[in-house]
């Protein structure tokens, strides 16, 4: 008896999760572009993750915008010395254009899952969720072709990077 009851309940689920993810439109959020630019991309930003070294040479260039999408909050803990912070939520067309003036502008973008020892201010996501990886799409999706993300994990305590905010050393 119960054995039946699990069937009919989960096939009622099954039809109404199939049936209302296709009868609900909305042109503002298109999940199968979003998947589409995730694999298109990702010869071009696997090219385009870069040593702590990379890192630092490419951001002495007064040209290159380093770009910080954690939060507000987290940012004025501690973050690259010269970054602009963004967080990701924020990010639309007309904020993204506020803060990097033209698309081809080099940016440079790091996460919490580029660095260890500092759990307050860089809290570690699941590596799927990793903000590197939203933030590389999104900046791609508004056009922005000169995206350089830092690539390796550092240890806050040794790394050659110098950072600002209240919990900078």
């Amino acid at each position: 008896m119960i054995h039946r009851a699990a069937v009919a309940v989960l096939t009622s689920l099954a039809c109404f999760a199939s049936a209302s993810a296709e009868d609900i439109p909305n042109p503002l959020i298109d999940y199968a572009a979003f998947q589409a630019q995730v694999i298109g991309v990702n010869g071009l930003r696997n090219s385009r993750r870069v040593t702590e070294t990379e890192f630092i040479a490419m951001a002495r260039d007064p040209k290159t915008v380093i770009l910080d999408a954690r939060s507000a909050e987290k940012f004025a803990l501690l973050h690259i010395r010269g970054a602009k912070n963004l967080s990701f939520p924020d990010m639309t067309e007309e904020d993204l254009a506020r803060v990097i003036p033209a698309k081809d502008t080099r940016i440079l973008i790091y996460c919490n899952n580029n660095f260890l020892n500092d759990s307050v201010a860089f809290r570690t996501k699941a590596a799927p969720a990793s903000l590197n990886i939203y933030t590389y799409n999104a900046l791609t999706s508004y056009g922005y072709t000169n995206v350089y993300e830092l690539g390796p994990l550092i240890d806050i305590n040794r790394t050659k990077l110098k950072f600002a905010g209240t919990r900078a050393k």
